[in-house]
């Protein structure tokens, strides 16, 4: 059976709220993680190399990260309709999505939010100001990234964003487009 380690009020909160909207039969363990005030400490039961969540097991197979996770689970849920299969149209937009947020997104927002800048990460990764042109093109066409489609890379690619408000661009597709992502995910929108 699948089973997905998670913490409230961590990254795994979007998992989670898959989990939810994709009607999955995943059992759930929560797991205690070192946060990062001090408080709380890694989990002797959480199987994560790092001692992170999210984290879901398969049998004998393990996947970590968010975006991982998201596109394994989509891919074994599709009637849930979160996430286009392969052959289908917009899986290279989805998949691209998935990987910008890991690769690009997050950490130029961490990188702001911890106030490092350098010319290498800037020439690697571009700035946070051609992060946000590059999430608001496709939400000035459609309203979801995927055009029509409401997805799984919206989860990921909103998420920052009910986690650090502050940290949201004044562009109004964008402010327009976590308020739909807010609706369709509820509560668990983090």
């Amino acid at each position: 059976m699948r089973t997905l380690y998670y913490s409230p009020n961590s990254r795994s909160d979007t998992v989670v709220a898959l989990v939810r909207m994709l009607g999955a039969e995943i059992a759930m363990r929560e797991v205690t993680i070192a946060r990062q005030d001090g408080s709380d400490g890694r989990d002797p039961v959480n199987p994560h190399p790092e001692g992170k969540v999210p984290y879901l097991t398969d049998g004998e197979d393990a996947i970590r990260e968010r975006g991982a996770i998201m596109l394994y689970l989509t891919d074994a849920y599709p009637a849930a309709g979160l996430g286009p299969l392969p052959g289908e149209a917009t899986r290279g937009a989805y998949l691209s999505w998935l990987f910008y947020y890991q690769g690009v997104m997050e950490p130029l927002l961490i990188l702001k939010w911890a106030g490092v800048t350098h010319p290498a990460l800037t020439a690697s990764l571009r700035d946070v100001d051609t992060m946000i042109e590059r999430l608001a093109e496709p939400l000035r066409r459609g309203p979801w990234l995927l055009g029509e489609r409401f997805s799984a890379a919206d989860m990921l690619c909103s998420s920052p964003f009910f986690w650090s408000a502050d940290m949201t661009p004044e562009d109004s597709a964008i402010r327009n487009w976590i308020a739909r992502c807010g609706e369709r995910m509820g509560k668990d929108a983090r």
